[in-house]
């Protein structure tokens, strides 16, 4: 497929303190704990952990499904948290596209994968741009060419997966979030998702979101964070990983050193020309 020339800019994310909670009868189960984190517009980003370790929340925020309990998220100009119910609606039908793990919830079942791409284009259109892909086009990229005409509620999951993608992409949002999008496919179908969503990073410039929970998938984006029981922690970029600083000072460390050193262990803070390091005394009692 090829893109048009028209383009569009990646938004820009921002959480600053973000806290989140879901009220149950025993008290309210915290989700997301005191979350930091930048994303750069035009980004090709991951956000990898768990089963009920917050990633789902983080793109549920940052589609204005729902708003924080405390804290700031802003997506590109919009103060997600101060915008209204019809501001919400619109920014997803322009501007912020979501792709959700169960397809159906992302597709009309009674019209053929054709239509609901046509349909997904309509926001494109609303913006003043031409969509740049033909719906047979991202049908084709993904495999599904031959499946385009037929009715989406005779499909398998893992093509309704597909379908719910390639609408997602369709319309060429600015920013692009999709929640496990290759958990029900084969090997061949996966990288076909992957590299489409590389494309419309490269391509048009949008900024890309995916939250999954398998590494394979993380791997091959540029940039990687983990996310642990409602905390952001370590950071992959290109196959290096970091450990990172929050805003408050806090440090969140990989999980395979916290399997070394368990809450509670104390560090000794050596500092030197090169930076700075965290040892234990009793790996290091000299501090050597």
């Amino acid at each position: 497929m090829t893109a048009s020339a028209q383009t569009s800019r990646g938004l820009d994310i921002h959480f600053d303190g973000v806290v989140h909670l879901y009220p149950s009868a025993e008290g309210d189960v915290v989700a997301l704990r005191g979350v930091d984190l930048d994303v750069g517009a035009g980004e090709e980003f991951a956000l990898l952990g768990p089963s009920g370790s917050g990633k789902s929340t983080v793109l549920s925020l940052l589609a204005g499904l729902q708003r924080p309990s405390a804290g700031q998220i802003k997506v590109g100009p919009y103060d997600i948290g101060r915008l209204t119910n019809r501001q919400l609606l619109r920014l997803r039908a322009t501007e912020v596209s979501l792709v959700l793990q169960d397809p159906a919830r992302n597709l009309l079942p009674y019209a053929t994968p054709t239509q609901n791409i046509e349909f997904s284009q309509r926001g494109a259109r609303g913006r003043g741009k031409t969509p740049p892909w033909k719906p047979q086009a991202l049908l084709e990229q993904l495999g599904m060419g031959r499946l385009a005409q037929r009715t989406v509620a005779t499909l398998s999951g893992g093509e309704q997966q597909r379908v719910a993608i390639a609408s997602g992409v369709a319309g060429a949002p600015r920013l692009l979030l999709v929640d496990e999008p290759t958990s029900q496919l084969d090997t061949a179908s996966r990288d076909q998702v992957i590299e489409l969503l590389h494309r419309i990073n490269s391509e048009l410039g949008a900024t890309v979101v995916s939250v999954t929970h398998d590494p394979t998938v993380a791997e091959a984006m540029p940039r990687t964070v983990t996310i642990r029981d409602g905390r952001v922690g370590a950071e992959g970029r290109r196959g290096e990983e970091y450990a990172v600083v929050g805003r408050d000072g806090s440090v969140q460390l990989p999980p395979d050193v916290l399997e070394r050193l368990p809450p509670g262990t104390l560090l000794r803070v050596h500092r030197h020309r090169a930076g700075v390091d965290l040892r234990d005394p009793e790996l290091d009692p000299h501090g050597q």
